[in-house]
């Protein structure tokens, strides 16, 4: 059986949209919409009439953040052999999450986010890669995750978006992060009336396609490796890890799977609305 399309991968002149098309999830991220997701920003990456990627999502939101519902857990215990102590686990996350997002990060093209709504922790895995980030008015940006037991999400880039106290306070409080904060922060290029957000997002767009293709990589490129000096992959390398404790801390503490801290009912005050 065909899986849905959960990402839909269209074409704008020289621009690639790429849209989260799981609006009645709020956009949670299971296995195969990452996957899809993946597929898309590298096929965009490789076509030579593209120049610019865009990632949007459809619905009220931009993502809720990683699946935790029953069924991805389902289908995530089928992939790996969570008996087999932590190797398979730590690979899988290491691969889908760690490495896929860096790929996106240093994918050769200029990447553009578009957030709507509410981006819960997993979410942040989607925008923080991307080059731009243009919010909507009211988006919010939050890591709850801490309640779980766990310090962050798996792309620990909290720290190079916020700064380190707005930071701590992201995490150590669950509150979350408004687009206006944001934009004074600069992880957020510009806010814009929601009913904007796709067309300035576009423009935007297009306007960076018209500059040369590989001019336009080595500015990005040159951006990225400056981060690199200071220490930022090595810094998001050494935190994957701490995750990873943090996950065998659970397993030790709850007695539970290594995804139990995960359970819905723990993390949303209401099912229907991402927490």
């Amino acid at each position: 059986m065909n899986e849905p399309e959960y990402i839909l991968d269209e074409r704008d002149g020289a621009v690639a949209v790429l849209t989260l098309n799981r609006p009645e999830a709020r956009n949670a991220q299971n296995i195969p919409l990452l996957e899809q997701l993946d597929a898309a920003f590298c096929g965009a990456a490789a076509d030579p009439a593209i120049k610019v990627i865009v990632l949007k999502a459809n619905g009220p939101h931009f993502s809720a953040g990683h699946d935790i519902a029953p069924e991805n857990n389902a289908l995530f215990a089928s992939r790996v052999d969570l008996d087999a102590g932590a190797s398979d686990f730590y690979a899988w996350e290491h691969e889908h999450y760690l490495c896929m997002t860096r790929r996106w990060r240093d994918l050769p093209k200029p990447t553009i986010a578009a957030v709507q709504g509410k981006c819960i922790a997993g979410g942040l895995m989607l925008c923080w890669p991307c080059d731009l980030i243009i919010a909507a008015e009211g988006a919010e940006f939050s890591d709850p995750v801490v309640r779980m037991g766990v310090g962050g999400v798996e792309y620990h880039a909290h720290t190079w978006e916020l700064g380190p106290r707005r930071a701590k306070e992201l995490l150590f409080t669950a509150q979350p992060v408004t687009a206006e904060e944001a934009l004074r922060l600069g992880m957020v290029n510009r806010v814009v009336p929601p009913e904007d957000l796709e067309k300035e997002t576009l423009e935007l767009a297009r306007r960076i396609a018209q500059m040369d293709g590989f001019a336009l990589r080595m500015a990005k490129q040159a951006v990225n490796r400056t981060l690199d000096t200071m220490g930022q992959w090595t810094a998001m390398q050494a935190v994957f890890d701490m995750h990873h404790l943090a996950h065998c801390q659970s397993r030790m503490v709850h007695a539970g799977s290594a995804i139990s801290e995960m359970d819905v009912a723990k993390m949303k005050r209401d099912p229907q609305e991402p927490g």
